[in-house]
This record gives structure tokens, sequence and C-alpha cells, in this order.
């Protein structure tokens, strides 16, 4: 009876303990294993989905944002991102996910970040305000060399990062 209840109390205790640093550590996440297998679409320049064992994973690039669909480059960050990923075999680490239930991660292709190199290759825009890791630093130098050698949407003048033209597309539509 005695050791029935010394076994009970330290499971009690065990729970409580972990209790207690879930409430102080709520950024702790238990860590989720890679999604490996392969895209099956490409939504956007910034969203794929990824076919595993018979399931599908709707993937948002971590720390990133590429144009919207009816902005100038769109339909080119689609496509690029659809010629580099499209029907390969690939790794997604999750770092997140969103308010819409999409798994929000980091994709690699044969060990190398997609997300560094859309960004690397002046298809996507930092997304400060969502890139928080240290590495986001690095990404923040390839966006300006990609600004300062006009590689991809930075061919353009003044290219509106998605967040400003979706902004405006929203106020436009909240005049009508």
């Amino acid at each position: 009876m005695v050791e029935q209840y010394l076994r009970i109390k330290k499971i009690v205790h065990h729970a409580i303990l972990l209790f207690a640093i879930i409430l102080v550590f709520p950024d702790v996440s238990f860590a989720q294993r890679p999604i490996e297998g392969v895209v099956v679409n490409v939504a956007a320049g910034d969203i794929v989905t990824v076919w595993e064992k018979g399931k599908q994973y709707k993937i948002r690039l971590y720390g990133i944002d590429t144009p919207e669909l009816k902005q100038k480059f769109g339909p080119k960050a689609k496509k690029y991102i659809s010629d580099v990923v499209f029907n390969k075999d690939l790794t997604v680490i999750q770092k997140d996910i969103d308010k819409y239930g999409t798994i929000v991660g980091m994709i690699y292709i044969a060990d190398k970040c997609l997300n560094e190199a859309l960004v690397k290759n002046g298809v996507a825009w930092v997304y400060k305000k969502y890139c928080r890791e240290d590495f986001c630093n690095n990404w923040l130098q390839l966006e300006q060399e990609a600004r300062e050698n006009k590689l991809g949407l930075w061919s353009d003048d003044k290219p509106i990062p998605p967040w400003e033209f979706l902004k405006r597309q929203s106020k436009q539509h909240n005049n009508q």
C-alpha cells in the first residue's frame, strides 16, 4: 500500500513539474518529426503541398514572403518554386503552425534550404516580422545582395512587398 502511494505521488509530482515547465516556458515545443515527401502542388511562391505516406501537408515557407499571384512577379515566383520543387523529394522541418492550420517550415532539398535560396535568388523578401532565428540576419544580407544585383523581383525599380500589396488591396476593397 505504501509503495503504491509513493508511486502515485511520484507520478503526480512529475505531472505537476511538466505542467509547470509548460506554463513557465510556453514557447518550448516538443520537436516534430521531419516530413519527408514529394511536392504534389505549388499554390504560390511560398506555399506547397507535400505528399508523405498517403497524407498531404500544406506547407508555408518559414521566414519569407513571395509576391502574391496578382502582383507583377507573383506568377514568376510560383513558376520558379515549381521548377525547383515539383515532384522532388524533400524534407520539411516544422517551425510553427499558422492561424489557418498550415504548417510553417523550412524546406530542404538535398541539404539545401529552399527558403534561403528563394531570398538569395531574388524570389522572396525576408519577412522580418516572422523571421526570428539567428540565420535571418544572414538571409537579410542575401536579400541585400539580390537587391544590389537586381535579381528576380529586384529588377523592378520599386517592388511592393506582398504584405503592403495585400494591405492596399484590402483598403481598395473596403473603399468600394
